[in-house]
């Protein structure tokens, strides 16, 4: 069965025990690939390969990229961790579409003193919340990855191979490239205005992250968007 490499994305860790945890419950589920986006913390020094023992490899291939945008370059769907307020969805609920695809895929948690940004949330197409005693809710990083990537791994190992092969998607940067072109062009036109784009816009995103185009319907829609510009440019 072809399954997706699940990229796991650390937005400004602060804590290099946390990211050398990351790293060994990484190694303990199979997943390898760690990008962490503007660290605030030594994740190559002592303490952080102290805490991931038998895994140094994966802090020393570590991506370090200046943001999230970039950090997702190639994958083709991400989902980003949520605390409790507002609740996201179940991640159970969420595994069956984040690993339909063949192609890479993200997990992505924010600081640990602060979460994702809504700027940064706008960059995922969903989001997940893990359930936890009201008594005491706050996960540790490190706990909030390994029971993430427990649940992946425990999905897969039951998921049949007699699977329906998953529809060919896009890559997130894809969309994203679009997108910019897209509000560029609204902008122009008059539909959005400076100070709502970034509502709109969310929204537009929110609807072509759940029609998930094929390569072939972002053409298309590309297509558009070149046929009215040009048509904006000719003589009256």
């Amino acid at each position: 069965m072809n399954r997706p490499s699940v990229r796991i994305i650390l937005v400004e860790p602060a804590g290099e025990l946390n990211v050398g945890a990351v790293a060994r419950v990484m190694k303990n589920f199979a997943s390898r690939e760690l990008i962490l986006v503007q660290p605030r913390c030594d994740w190559l020094g002592e303490r952080a390969r102290r805490m991931a023992v038998h895994a140094p490899e994966i802090l020393t291939q570590a991506q370090v990229v200046p943001d999230l945008t970039t950090a997702l370059t190639g994958c083709h769907r991400a989902v980003a961790t949520l605390g409790r307020n507002p609740p996201g969805e179940p991640l159970k609920q969420v595994l069956p579409w984040l690993l339909a695809d063949t192609e890479p895929v993200a997990l992505v948690f924010g600081p640990e003193e602060r979460g994702l940004t809504w700027a940064e949330l706008q960059l995922t197409q969903r989001q997940v919340t893990l359930p936890t005693s009201p008594e005491y809710h706050s996960l540790n990083l490190a706990q909030a990855v390994g029971i993430c990537l427990y649940e992946i791994y425990q999905y897969q190992q039951e998921c049949s191979p007699t699977n329906p092969p998953p529809t060919l998607s896009v890559p997130l940067d894809v969309l994203e490239d679009y997108l910019r072109d897209l509000e560029d062009l609204l902008l122009t036109v008059g539909y959005l205005y400076p100070h709502t784009r970034e509502r709109r816009m969310a929204k537009i995103r929110h609807l072509l992250y759940r029609a998930t185009p094929t390569p072939a319907e972002l053409a298309l829609l590309r297509g558009m968007i070149r046929q009215i510009r040009w048509a904006m440019g000719r003589e009256p």
